[in-house]
């Protein structure tokens, strides 16, 4: 019988299903080998063939270390909380839930079609009470607990309570909030609960503050950085401004070090781990407190003393010619006059439409605006005015910078803007603007750092500083606490509920808590939170919080809970968390740089402090997979001699002929470029009277790569795939694109070809009339040679992830065997083994009808390759006469030429050539070639 992949297909996917077959083992004595593949959203959209490329990778790979002998992890989930899922409930007022459940149907449908070997009884879903009972577990936990800088660890915030009962506040050195109070042991005692859990809340590692945030009116909640772009959210378009809030925070910052040093120890690519690092932002410099200038009549009275900016080029102060604050600044109405309150107040008004994003991208427009307010330099005691500007911002150090217009670009060019004295600061021939300060050269405008270089004349200001108490060394860094609360829905709430306005958690035996059903989907009238419209959703002692947990709290943890899935006791077992201990190789896209990929390690650090879980480092080795790009179709619209559209369509070749414009059109009515005019004519109700312009009897469409999406019709459907080609077929295809980590664009055009391997392999096994037919014959030297070619090259290649070269490797093998006309069992069965990771269906097909076991595939052994068979004891060599190449002939590499020149000329083949004639001369050149000359 022919290749028929569909029967095949769905045949072993249900005995996949059936048998369990890639179910792990907690309590394997093999080597324990955990691939983990970021989890996906379930869209209404269901999967595109962009979609699997990772998913197809790691497979592979999975596949691979079970034949290797290793006991593999390969599990998957859904991060099923978010925003679209409500977007949609708030259009169609249908339960998120159910919009869910059904994307997520369709998801597992796409994937099991696809052949993977996933261990579906550890399934996760975010959105389950399950599940998020632990993330809210988790919460609870950071609640609890504190940084201890002294031990370097977060610990329980009991302990913290014992110091202050015993020591009050002195010796604490402690991640927290910047106005923490002094106290005695004594004045800790006295102070009443409520006081002593609002000084608590300082030092909480989650915590409630007032935050500038990213508010959307139109969608209800606050939006991340990376889901605003030029003032809109990236869902919808709708206006985005800046605002403060009272939310809750997580005090990453906390772990900042640590998550620097950690990149060192952890096997990524270096671009994204170039991108934490500078997400992290590690500056060294100085703290300098700037007086706020109060003498004047005209100078703004505040209840502050001074404005603190941290710099790492305290050097320069004496170049400093004015401050910059950020606009939302807490001192900025204080510090702003009433000559300039109308000016500040629009360009504070105006910054709230940008994101912080936008704000820190835009390096090139040159916009503030004066308060007013000066303070004055404390080294050289000169007022320096007060500006504001949203290339500075609040959450950022502390929201305020000191400008060196001589020795920054950008401070060079607001300088300029507003007419500002620009002062050199040292002495460098020929030196511009944007010449680094640091180079070497003597400081030249006072007499207090003449002639010092840059690093004793750091030294000096900062001695000089600390000694007049304005300043001191100091290490900052760019990462700010990761904001933790939306006001939406769709999402997991918090467990907490306020009394006397104070945030406590509810009783551990009542979790989870479960999200209420609301009346809609949207905030209340008075602008709170959704879950504002719970009836009955109360605590007896207070109101929950209403706001739910944000889209990266169930992806923090996730991959513990795959080790021990169905555990209603503890979010995972000790045993289970031993055994996996961490996530051997995780395979997702860069862009969860600086959001999932930084968060999951700053909580997997928390577990680790908290003795739950065994690694510092949750994800050893990361890969990036590349994006497959859409490949674009256009037609061509003829415009008439009024510049109207027509329904008339020229082909591709012809259109530098007429008046044309383009419109995309659907990929999947276009094969090879060629439109079926046909089912273009039905695509759309406007097309159906559509005329063609041809050429050659075709319409040819233009091509274009560009992003995969529904707008551009050019997404594919792998499900139209698989019906037309096979799972496996794709699986090979999409890896034979390129390698895994760079885009490509997707081609359809390609696919032919790797079925048309698949059929050939499928061949090896059969007769002309497809009867099964396998010799028991020992296989020859060359056969070998073939098998453990492909054996070596697959083993190095899937070792370096370098799928793509593997797939074109076993086309040439199975051109090598046919050639060979090999149909030899020893042969043909260690490579269904090699092929199995990549085209699983058709090898436990196969590996059936070669009379093994039905379904042990997965668990064979991988073939142990042999060197001694590529090694190359025959020659090839070409044999010439007068000069014309005629034949190979395979000789023995251990003969000398006269050895060679005896079985060239006695060779039948090589006689029918010289026909009766005795040579002339032979010349042989050993291992090159044998010409004869007649």
């Amino acid at each position: 019988m022919d290749y028929q992949f569909k029967d095949i297909e769905q045949k072993w996917q249900q005995f996949w299903a059936e048998n369990q077959t890639f179910k792990a083992d907690n309590n394997s004595a093999k080597p324990k080998y955990y691939v983990l593949d970021m989890f996906p959203y379930p869209s209404g959209a269901g999967l595109h063939v962009g979609h699997p490329l990772g998913y197809i990778a790691s497979d592979i790979f999975a596949r691979y270390k079970r034949l290797r002998g290793f006991n593999v992890l390969h599990p998957m989930g859904y991060d099923s909380f978010g925003l679209p899922a409500e977007q949609y409930a708030i259009q169609t007022g249908q339960h998120p839930a159910i919009t869910t459940e059904t994307n997520i149907a369709t998801y597992r449908r796409q994937l099991d079609q696809i052949g993977f070997s996933f261990d579906w009884s550890r399934e996760v879903r975010t959105s389950s009470p399950d599940f998020y009972k632990w993330t809210q577990w988790i919460f609870m936990q950071l609640f609890n607990s504190w940084y201890n800088k002294s031990a370097d660890k977060a610990e329980s915030i009991d302990k913290l309570v014992k110091h202050f009962e015993q020591s009050g506040s002195a010796g604490v050195n402690a991640a927290s909030d910047e106005e923490v109070l002094t106290f005695t042991a004594a004045e800790w005692k006295a102070m009443s609960n409520q006081a002593q859990q609002e000084e608590l809340l300082k030092y909480r590692l989650t915590y409630l503050r007032e935050s500038t945030v990213n508010w959307c009116a139109a969608l209800g909640t606050v939006l991340a950085n990376d889901e605003v772009k030029d003032g809109f959210s990236e869902r919808g378009g709708y206006p985005v401004e800046q605002k403060k809030m009272m939310q809750w925070s997580m005090r990453i910052t906390a772990y900042s070090e640590r998550l620097l040093q950690g990149l060192d120890t952890i096997d990524w690519p270096e671009p994204l781990k170039e991108m934490q690092r500078n997400w992290i932002g590690k500056s060294v410099g100085a703290s300098v407190k700037f007086p706020i200038n109060k003498n004047a009549d005209h100078l703004p009275l505040t209840t502050h003393d001074y404005i603190e900016v941290f710099t790492t080029r305290v050097d320069t102060i004496f170049g400093v010619t004015f401050l910059v604050l950020a606009p939302e600044h807490e001192l900025v109405p204080a510090l702003t006059t009433p000559e300039q309150k109308a000016v500040v107040d629009a360009y504070v008004a105006q910054s709230k439409k940008k994101s912080e994003l936008d704000r820190m991208s835009d390096t090139k427009t040159v916009s503030g605006a004066f308060t007013g307010g000066y303070v004055i330099n404390p080294v050289n005691h000169e007022l320096v005015p007060i500006f504001i500007a949203d290339y500075v911002l609040a959450g950022y150090g502390t929201g305020a910078v000191m400008a060196v217009p001589s020795g920054d670009q950008r401070d060079y060019l607001f300088a300029k803007h507003f007419n500002l004295p620009i002062v050199p600061i040292i002495d460098i021939q020929n030196i511009d603007t944007e010449a680094d300060p640091t180079k070497e050269g003597a400081y030249i405008n006072s007499d207090f750092m003449n002639g010092l270089n840059y690093k004793d004349g750091t030294a000096k200001v900062i001695e000089f500083l600390e000694s007049k108490g304005a300043g001191k060394a100091k290490v900052n860094f760019r990462m700010r606490d990761a904001i933790f609360g939306r006001q939406r829905y769709w999402g997991e709430p918090v467990p907490v509920y306020f009394k006397d306005n104070l945030p406590h958690l509810i009783e551990e035996k009542d979790l989870p808590l479960i999200l209420p059903e609301v009346d809609k989907y949207l905030p209340t009238e008075t602008g709170e939170p959704p879950l504002a419209r719970a009836t009955n959703w109360k605590h007896a002692d207070g109101a929950y919080e209403h706001s739910t947990m944000p889209g990266w709290a169930g992806s923090s943890w996730y991959w513990y809970r795959y080790m021990d899935a169905q555990n209603d006791k503890e979010f995972a077992s000790q045993k289970a968390i031993e055994y996996w201990k961490d996530v051997d190789l995780y395979i997702g896209g860069s862009e969860h740089a600086t959001g999932h990929l930084l968060y999951s390690r700053f909580w997997n650090k928390f577990l680790k402090d908290m003795n739950l879980v065994v690694e510092e480092e949750p994800f050893k080795k990361l890969i990036n997979q590349g994006m497959i790009q859409g490949r674009s179709n256009f037609v061509y619209r003829l415009i008439d001699d009024g510049g109207r559209g027509t329904n008339t369509f020229v082909s591709h070749g012809l259109i530098k002929q007429y008046k044309t414009y383009p419109l995309h059109v659907d990929v999947n009515i276009v094969e090879n470029d060629i439109l079926d005019t046909n089912k273009f004519k039905q695509w759309r109700d406007d097309f159906q009277d559509a005329e063609f312009i041809l050429e050659n009897g075709k319409y040819i469409c233009g091509v274009e790569i560009e992003k995969m999406s529904k707008s551009k019709f050019n997404v594919v459907n792998p499900d139209d795939l698989i019906a037309r080609y096979g799972a496996d077929t794709l699986r090979m295809y999409e890896m034979f694109l390129g390698p895994l980590e760079q885009s490509k664009p997707w081609n359809t055009n390609g696919i032919e070809g790797v079925f048309k391997f698949l059929r050939k392999f499928w061949k090896l096994f059969h007769d002309e009339q497809f009867n099964f037919r396998v010799s028991a014959d020992a296989p020859t030297k060359a056969e070998l040679k073939s098998l453990h070619k492909i054996i070596r090259k697959v083993e190095e290649d899937i070792d370096r992830f370098s799928f793509n070269t593997s797939v074109s490797s076993f086309m040439i093998a199975v051109n090598e065997l046919t050639d060979l006309k090999c149909n030899k069992r020893a042969i043909l069965q260690d490579l269904v083994v090699v092929l199995s990771s990549y085209a699983p269906h058709i090898c436990e097909e196969l590996w059936v009808l070669l009379g093994n076991q039905a379904g042990t595939l997965s668990y064979a052994a991988y073939p142990k390759f042999n060197p001694e068979y590529l090694i190359e004891d025959e020659f090839a060599y070409p044999i010439s006469i007068n000069g014309k190449m005629k034949m190979n002939l395979n000789i023995s590499l251990s003969l000398d030429p006269p050895a060679i020149e005896n079985v060239v000329v006695g060779n039948a083949d090589v006689q029918k050539y010289l026909d009766g004639k005795a040579p002339k001369k032979v010349i042989v050149v050993k291992g090159r070639i044998v010409n004869i000359v007649v």
